[in-house]
């Protein structure tokens, strides 16, 4: 697949305070762009960072057809530029646009293309631990229609973020029990823009009391806990690491799947089963409920402080006093960054 390539003319690099990156404030200099027309792939092209003209009547601000993917650019330790997990990034991407009725994305298209942008774009990947280019892309309908169909005709824009920690402060995530994120049978295990949207109204309540996210529930009983805004969910039960499991209402995290293969390395023992709210205050009360923490590429590993639910709140354990989630995000990050071995194959350099 042949690439046409426009390079900026004045770069923004020398303006990146590193030393201050927040999360997916500032952009790199360029994107790349391919359009799906009729069912038929254009020639990509990769050009600088911009804005775009839309009609009124595009089909994805009517009808959300649109869904998007995120993964991130490390400095390894040796200074190289690697990728983790790449293609589980553009096969996740694939089944979020088949459950959307989208043409899929070609793997070499979403693939070669992040590999050679972000070549261009490198000095945009920062060194530390913490810190990362951020990789998004987003896909969605062009059609200039509002009839209730899909569209015939897409676009594929790809574009990076240098950034640094999701969250600047320890977690506070409250127990929602009258909302729901998705069902069984939904679109919760695709990276929808629907989804995100129709969960900001429940969360804003949340923000009001204090809290900086939601742990979802189930939708037909709000009895079993599924996933966490913009996480994956793993507690620490008499150290055991404990997971819900996959459904059609949860995301499939590559960095959920990646730590518990991590956990199996590392001879920590692992259950993949429901877990309760009643199950998890009762945890807390005989203190057996050890850790909690939150997984994803944009917030890794994340410790959360305190779990609420109706007028409780259950303060947990220091984060010194967590080895387990210490223990499998500085492995996690090791092989990211090259420090450790890659037993997996999951990194990509260039």
């Amino acid at each position: 697949m042949q690439f046409t390539i426009e390079k900026t003319t004045q770069s923004k690099l020398p303006s990146v305070d590193f030393d201050q990156l927040v999360f997916g404030k500032i952009f790199s200099d360029h994107m790349l762009v391919a359009d799906c027309i009729a069912g038929e792939w254009q020639q990509p092209a990769i050009k600088p960072y911009g804005k775009f003209e839309i009609a009124p009547s595009l089909s994805a601000l009517h009808h959300a057809q649109s869904i998007f993917e995120g993964l991130k650019a490390y400095r390894s330790v040796n200074g190289d530029v690697t990728f983790f997990r790449l293609p589980d990034n553009a096969a996740r991407m694939n089944v979020s646009a088949e459950r959307m009725a989208m043409p899929p994305i070609p793997q070499e298209l979403f693939v070669e293309g992040i590999k050679q942008l972000v070549a261009i774009d490198k000095g945009f990947v920062p060194s530390g631990d913490e810190l990362a280019l951020y990789v998004r892309p987003v896909y969605f309908a062009t059609d200039e229609a509002i009839g209730v169909k899909a569209s015939l005709n897409y676009r594929l824009i790809i574009f990076t973020t240098p950034t640094g920690p999701f969250y600047a402060e320890p977690l506070k995530v409250m127990i929602e029990t009258e909302y729901s994120r998705s069902s069984e049978g939904g679109t919760g295990f695709a990276k929808a823009a629907g989804n995100y949207g129709g969960s900001f109204y429940p969360t804003r309540r949340a923000i009001q009391r204090g809290y900086h996210q939601l742990i979802w529930t189930d939708a037909r009983e709000n009895k079993y806990v599924e996933e966490s805004g913009s996480m994956n969910l793993m507690f620490v039960f008499n150290g055991v690491l404990t997971t819900p499991p996959l459904s059609h209402s949860k995301l499939a995290g590559i960095t959920r799947d990646s730590l518990l293969k991590i956990a199996s390395d590392l001879q920590i023992p692992v259950e993949v089963r429901e877990i309760s709210v009643d199950e998890i205050q009762q945890r807390f009360d005989d203190g057996s409920l050890n850790e909690c923490f939150g997984t994803g590429t944009a917030v890794g590993v994340s410790h959360i402080a305190m779990i609420g639910h109706k007028e409780r709140e259950m303060v947990l354990a220091p984060f010194d006093q967590r080895p387990v989630a210490s223990k499998l995000g500085k492995h996690l990050i090791d092989i990211k960054r090259g420090a450790v071995s890659d037993s997996h194959g999951w990194v990509t350099r260039i």
